[in-house]
């Protein structure tokens, strides 16, 4: 297969992929919806103490982030599991692992890159400077594709089990724990006035690690399901 080939293909699927978003848009909605919700239901709970909003502001921003991307990962292959595409998908001449990889970025531009663009918005609910602001941004940027990588495995892996939310939560959170630690660590050391780039290379080894590592794996977990 060569390589023009493999890239259309994941072009097509990401492009089929972000039709159907635009038809459902209740769906990516929800998702930032809820991203908005719990990062502003935050400062009314705490107070209106500045400094403590600022310092708490990374984590609980992150926090907010990764529960709002987990919401949508049991959708990401479901549908399609369901109605028999994702069987056709694993039946065409063309490598899975490019069409979950498609799966995967369309999913990352309807749950993922919204979150990175609202972020700053939220973030002035809890005083942050605009460096701070801008790091938040560019940390967002490198950890959700994790998220959504990551996630996809979970995903992959719970198809056609029930109550399969609930387990892919379970597979994947640990596995969130370095891009959390690593991407509102981030955040924080550049409020700190403290140097962000050893948070960042560590956060750009985990997309790095992600992006080698986890299309096949979700290509393998697809099989199994169809199995």
């Amino acid at each position: 297969m060569n390589e023009p080939s493999v890239v259309s293909a994941i072009a097509g699927v990401i492009r089929r992929d972000l039709l159907l978003a635009a038809r459902r848009k209740s769906e990516p909605l929800f998702t930032l919806g809820f991203f908005v919700l719990v990062a502003s239901l935050f400062p009314l709970s705490i107070g209106p103490e500045p400094e403590l909003l600022r310092r708490v502001a990374p984590g609980v921003l992150w926090v907010a982030a990764l529960l709002a991307a987990m919401l949508s990962l049991g959708r990401m292959f479901a549908a399609d599991y369901d109605d028999g595409t994702l069987e056709s998908i694993a039946l065409a001449p063309v490598p899975l692992v490019a069409a979950v990889l498609g799966k995967v970025a369309a999913h990352w531009l309807v749950s993922g890159f919204p979150l990175v663009v609202v972020s700053p918005l939220l973030a002035l609910q809890y005083g942050l400077p605009a460096d701070v602001i801008a790091m938040l941004m560019i940390s967002l940027l490198i950890g959700t594709p994790v998220l959504s990588l990551v996630g996809a495995i979970g995903a992959a892996l719970t198809l056609g089990v029930r109550g399969g939310g609930v387990l892919v939560a379970l597979l994947v959170l640990p596995l969130y724990v370095p891009t959390l630690i690593f991407g509102a660590g981030a955040v924080d050391a550049r409020l700190a006035g403290l140097d962000p780039g050893a948070n960042l290379s560590l956060l750009g080894a985990c997309l790095a690690l992600a992006a080698l590592f986890a299309p096949p794996a979700i290509a393998a977990g697809v099989r199994i399901a169809l199995e």
